[in-house]
């Protein structure tokens, strides 16, 4: 990551209510020198400056994760993404991602999803330490101010992977725990209501935002680090979360309004430099509110290599599904199940939204220098080809993210340097026009919100039409976010904030299987996956049963597990 340098700290400071770990100081009387003490910490202000910047990251908690840097918040690049998950995409190789596609969960066994209780207790615990002790540390007093307000933002932002992931959670406000306490008492466990833990999020936002950055600069405050706009688009996320029905703690004005603070920053804008390549371009632009980076030496997983085509030397990884391609309307603004929108089954990616192209690689997609074939018989991109246990179960290849400048073969020094993208300007406009069709209806800003991602440069599609009623404006929102954001997080937690997952994930899993008979491709559409299947008690996760067991019992599961 870009002008931070990780240190490692005591695990006694790691140690964390609800998460496991040890530590005894009485072996051996003498100075470790793999680690940094407290007091060294407390005494050393660009020591205890570090030791805040560490917490954008996580500990690595489970095999196959953070290949090369520690883990940020939510999932991020890993070889199997968050969007395998959904109905975006499968994982060729499973690694624990098919469970949760088949409704599988279970305490026991949570697949990827694991994780995410105890790094982000864990985290709050650090993050606690050193608002506990700023104060204490030697240096001026608006430095202590902006990185106590940087420490609220991260603390913020745990919370809100564990509220969108859980609903009701342990709020632990700044106490610091320590091995050695009584964990007996019940009321340590005690969940919050969503309601409780949605106000404090937002109140400690409220707070951070007045005292952070407006901007990142290249001396004292590096691109990368938490800025007013990162407080105010995170509550502006939760803000829009708290209304939707899943969640049902707070009001559809209350979100536009908070959306409405990021646009009125005037900061931000639409990256005009291409689709494609925004998700490649960390510096200098205007569209990313707030963003992980990384470089060589300090990398996440080789995307390439991880998800192109086996003709090419790629491993298939997180394959897109055909329940996703069908979203994208023709190039017209029709939908493909709209009688006259010119859409050919036997053509189906002829004329399509341009963000299709540069977010899936389909047959006879440019590629390299060369075309993807993924047909039968003799496609060597098709189970045909080489490596064929890397072939897509779905006839489809991840094309955003990717870079063609970086090698497939052979990438682990130089791939790998790609934004992970928290925040950005397209999901605020789409959260703000969500949230004003949900309490005005569609006005005209909602209009331009939504027709100002659409009409980008590089995208073009064309506007929405006019007159459309709420029903119809909140069915376009949600299928201009299903595109706009893909692969980026935001589905999994759509489609249950609008309770509409007992629909989209009980959908099976679709491909494409595409059959070459001379110069004639033939599509035939196929189940990928089998046995999708989701529940109710899956809008949200089983807290991991070991958490359950380290309290004694007292800490209360989610309903149905």
């Amino acid at each position: 990551m870009k002008s931070r340098k990780s240190i490692a700290i005591s695990s006694c400071l790691f140690a964390v209510l609800l998460s496991t770990a040890s530590c005894n100081s009485d072996l051996l009387d003498v100075v470790p020198t793999d680690r940094v003490s407290d007091s060294s910490i407390l005494t050393d202000s660009t020591l205890f400056e570090s030791y805040v910047i560490n917490r954008y990251m996580g500990v690595r908690l489970t095999d196959k994760e953070a290949e090369g840097t520690p883990p940020g918040f939510g999932r991020g690049f890993e070889y199997a993404m968050w969007s395998s998950v959904t109905d975006e995409s499968i994982y060729n190789n499973d690694d624990n991602t098919w469970l949760i596609q088949r409704g599988q969960l279970a305490p026991e066994n949570t697949g990827i999803a694991g994780t995410i209780w105890g790094r982000s207790y864990r985290s709050i615990r650090e993050i606690n330490y050193a608002l506990a002790n700023v104060q204490k540390v030697n240096m001026s007093a608006g430095m202590k101010t902006r990185l106590s307000a940087e420490l609220r933002f991260l603390r913020a932002f745990r919370y809100q992977d564990l509220l969108r992931n859980y609903g009701e959670v342990v709020l632990m406000g700044d106490k610091v725990y320590e091995l050695g306490e009584d964990f007996s008492n019940s009321a340590i466990y005690t969940r919050s209501s969503i309601k409780d833990v949605t106000a404090y999020i937002l109140a400690e936002l409220d707070a951070a935002s007045k005292d952070l950055p407006t901007a990142n600069n290249n001396t004292n405050w590096k691109l990368g680090r938490a800025t007013k706009g990162a407080a105010l688009a995170l509550k502006a996320r939760i803000a829009l979360y708290a209304a939707s029905p899943l969640y049902n703690a707070g009001t559809w004005q209350a979100a536009a309004s908070a959306a409405k603070d990021v646009m009125n920053m005037g900061m931000y804008s639409l990256y005009t430099g291409g689709y494609d390549k925004l998700f490649l371009t960390a510096e200098n632009n205007p569209e990313i509110i707030f963003e992980r980076l990384y470089t060589r030496g300090a990398r996440h997983v080789c995307l390439e290599i991880s998800n192109a085509p086996n003709g090419f030397g790629g491993w298939g990884g997180n394959v897109p599904l055909q329940n996703f391609v069908d979203a994208y309307q023709m190039n017209n603004g029709k939908s493909i199940d709209d009688a006259t929108s010119g859409y050919n089954p036997q053509d189906p990616y002829k004329n399509r939204d341009p963000r299709f192209y540069m977010t899936v690689l389909t047959n006879d997609a440019a590629y390299r220098g060369n075309t993807v074939q993924s047909f039968v018989p003799g496609g060597k991109d098709s189970k045909d080809g080489p490596s064929n246990w890397n072939t897509s179960k779905t006839g489809y290849y991840l094309k955003k993210y990717m870079n063609d400048a970086l090698p497939i073969d052979n990438p682990w020094d130089i791939a790998g340097t790609q934004p992970w993208i928290y925040f950005r300007y397209a999901e605020i406009l789409l959260s703000y026009a969500e949230a004003q069709n949900e309490a005005a209806g569609p006005d005209q800003s909602v209009y331009d919100a939504v027709n100002a991602i659409r009409k980008r440069t590089g995208v073009g599609m064309p506007a929405l039409p006019t007159g459309l009623s709420q029903a119809q404006m909140r069915d376009a929102i949600r299928k201009e976010r299903q595109v706009e954001l893909a692969f980026e997080e935001h589905r999994y937690y759509d489609v249950r904030r609008w309770k509409i997952a007992n629909v989209t994930e009980n959908v099976p899993a679709y491909g494409m299987d595409v059959t070459k008979n001379g110069s004639t491709y033939t599509y035939t559409r196929k189940e990928a996956l089998s046995g999708r299947h989701f529940e109710d008690k899956h809008y949200f996760l089983p807290i991991p049963r070991a958490e359950i067991l380290a309290s004694g019992g007292k800490l209360t599961q989610n309903a149905g597990y």
